[in-house]
């Protein structure tokens, strides 16, 4: 018995010193695209951010690529965690759910300025890395398809194509104040996106208008 606890506690520690330095790593590797752009941020930069030497960053991600595509994984699990916790405590009622929904594409950790700023300097190089794209379309595909299935409850008496309408207009009106967020932040805050996007919302559910804009 002794033999198995003293073999196992060396493994968890090493697990969990493995999951401490791949997480400083990772949140070093945001604040450098932040402070320097995508372009300029390397395993070096990384490292000198975080305080390890390079040969720590390049144990873990074996290259600059392998690093930058953790972070933006990481980054859309944050996001992907934070709807459906927040889809989850609105509970079964779809109205709440398409609210709770709008809401959480605005909170503070996932929309703040550091993180748009995140979002949009990966955004720019889908185009020529793969591993971007293929991430952004998987969490994107997920966020999509469960705004969709909550819009064609909530207008179940309706055409199919009207779900997929509707769950498309607000993902679209979300995204562009996303961008607003991202190039005037001076003028634009998340609470007016909510706002405006609750706005359209009742103008596309007239029915539903008194408990939308009541919020």
């Amino acid at each position: 018995m002794t033999t198995d606890l003293s073999t196992q506690r060396p493994r968890k520690e090493r697990k969990e010193n493995a999951d401490k330095r791949r997480a400083q790593l990772l949140d070093a590797t945001r604040r450098s695209i932040v402070s320097k752009g995508l372009a300029k941020t390397t395993l070096a930069t990384v490292a000198a951010e975080a305080g390890l030497s390079q040969g720590v960053a390049v144990f873990y991600f074996k290259s600059k690529t392998g690093l930058l595509t953790e972070t933006l994984r990481d980054h859309y699990q944050k996001y992907d965690q934070n709807w459906k916790q927040m889809l989850a405590a609105a509970g079964d009622d779809p109205l709440e759910q398409v609210m709770a929904m709008i809401r959480a594409d605005f909170a503070p950790a996932v929309c703040g300025p550091e993180s748009l700023a995140l979002w949009f300097a990966f955004w720019g190089e889908e185009k020529y890395t793969p591993q971007y794209a293929a991430l952004s379309t998987e969490f994107d595909i997920a966020h999509r398809d469960a705004m969709r299935a909550i819009c064609a409850r909530l207008l179940a008496a309706a055409p199919a194509s009207a779900g997929i309408e509707v769950s498309d207009w607000i993902e679209n009106v979300t995204d562009g104040y996303w961008q607003k967020l991202h190039l005037f932040p001076d003028t634009t805050t998340p609470d007016l996106a909510v706002a405006a996007t609750f706005r359209l919302l009742a103008r596309l559910l007239p029915e539903y208008a008194d408990r939308i804009l009541v919020d």
